[in-house]
């Protein structure tokens, strides 16, 4: 097995067995606002609710509401949702007519282009305290602030500060969680929520991970979470003390390695500030133009897959969807919206750009174009360890072709509708 070295600054002593010891079931013990910080660099900030957050304060009235922001086509997600909606059940990702169902009494609202300038405020805020920012979202970063220690202060107050400033200058809350590591921190984050601030000490980390459902593991979805549960696997620190040849055996050996690795804290990839594209993006003019979304629907869905084919390649996800239209007569729109998580796979590009292009196709289509943007890091949203889970279907099928592509060529593989089409276009010759 691959040996992975944990940074030097924090180090936990782990039993012979893998098992963190005294594991209680007081978190409070493992995670809080007023615990040490020492040998803790590393923050992850995450904003509550943001979409729906960014609303509220941009209308007060709407404070107290369960404020839903999502899609409201026949297709639509939601993107966000307030925690007084959340109480319904309602959150990221969940179809916008199951959403009206949980919650009938819920304020509905499309998203709009403000998210991307209240963004870049905030992530300007975290700059003035470090230049190591890594954007992992629209939402949410890493910051690295072991050089600010001594002109500013510990990481604790740090994260005091951001959320202070976040508030009072943009009327919406953050939750920062501080932790050796970009993984514990931002399990840190996770439990700390919402508008809170959690520390897990050097001393305690793997007792505050081990106790954790293997669930919380980046990359474990739904298949893999059965798999593991067949092992006898219940918690982090059971993937921990499990013989990695077992492990190996259920999900393979790089899955092996890297749920062993994060199972005990093993995580070193530092916070990444630069970003080197910051968009993918591909178009088609057609020959003539198109009259509705059964001519250029078919070419939107390929246009979706060779962004999201180049996504993949370059290691990168993206949140933020844009079609471009230009109609016969040379008017060009665009229509932008953001997605519930950064993906790289391209049925879920469409989906989002179908829904844009539906509404906006008024008049016959002379070109049509679609955009991903708000990119990050794959791996740091964890997609790209995903183990086969249901939803991620499509990835395993997308990156299949991406294979035989390379192989055979890029002709190799054909969707049905393109075969179709194909096959039509001959009869007519």
């Amino acid at each position: 097995m691959r040996s992975t070295r944990r940074p030097a600054a924090c180090t936990t002593s782990v039993g012979p067995d893998g098992y963190a010891s005294s594991v209680t079931s007081d978190l409070d013990r493992y995670i809080g606002p007023d615990l040490p910080d020492e040998g803790l660099n590393i923050l992850h900030v995450d904003m509550d609710a943001f979409f729906a957050s960014v609303e509220i304060a941009r209308d007060p009235s709407l404070r107290g509401k369960p404020v839903i922001v999502a899609g409201l086509g026949p297709r639509g997600v939601v993107s966000a949702a307030s925690y007084e909606a959340r109480k319904y059940g309602v959150h990221s990702a969940l179809p916008t007519a199951i959403a009206r169902r949980r919650c009938p009494g819920g304020v509905f609202m499309t998203p709009t282009t403000s998210y991307g300038e209240v963004s870049r405020a905030v992530m300007a805020i975290f700059r003035e305290y470090t230049p190591h920012v890594q954007p992992i979202s629209v939402d949410e970063a890493f910051l690295d602030v072991s050089g600010a220690r001594r002109l500013i202060g510990s990481p604790a107050e740090i994260g005091h500060r951001i959320r202070r400033r976040v508030r009072e200058e943009h009327d919406i809350t953050c939750t920062v969680g501080i932790a050796s590591t970009k993984f514990l921190a931002k399990l840190a984050s996770e439990a700390a929520k919402p508008d809170g601030l959690g520390i897990v000490p050097c001393a305690t980390e793997l007792e505050f991970l081990h106790r954790l459902p293997i669930r919380a593991v980046w990359g474990i979805g739904e298949k893999t979470a059965q798999k593991l549960t067949r092992l006898g696997m219940r918690t982090v620190g059971d993937i921990a003390r499990l013989d990695v040849d077992a492990l190996t055996a259920s999900v393979g050996t790089a899955s092996a390695e890297h749920l062993w690795a994060l199972a005990r804290n093993i995580d070193p990839r530092p916070v990444r500030p630069e970003r080197v594209e910051k968009s993918i993006s591909n178009e088609t003019t057609f020959g003539r133009d198109a009259p509705d979304g059964s001519v250029w629907g078919p070419t939107l869905l390929e246009l979706s897959r060779k962004v999201a084919s180049r996504a993949r390649a370059a290691g990168w996800a993206g949140r933020g969807v844009t079609v471009k239209i230009r109609f016969g007569d040379f008017r060009t729109i665009t229509r932008s919206r953001m997605l519930s998580a950064p993906t790289d796979v391209g049925h879920e590009i469409y989906a989002a750009a179908r829904e844009l292009a539906d509404t906006a196709a008024t008049a016959p289509v002379r070109l049509i174009g679609v955009r991903l943007d708000h990119l990050v890091e794959a791996a740091a949203v964890g997609r790209q360890v995903a183990l086969g889970e249901p939803e991620h279907g499509w990835r395993d099928i997308e990156t299949a072709i991406d294979s035989a592509a390379a192989k055979f060529g890029k002709g190799a593989v054909r969707s049905a509708g393109r075969l179709k089409r194909d096959g039509d276009a001959r009869t007519r010759d």
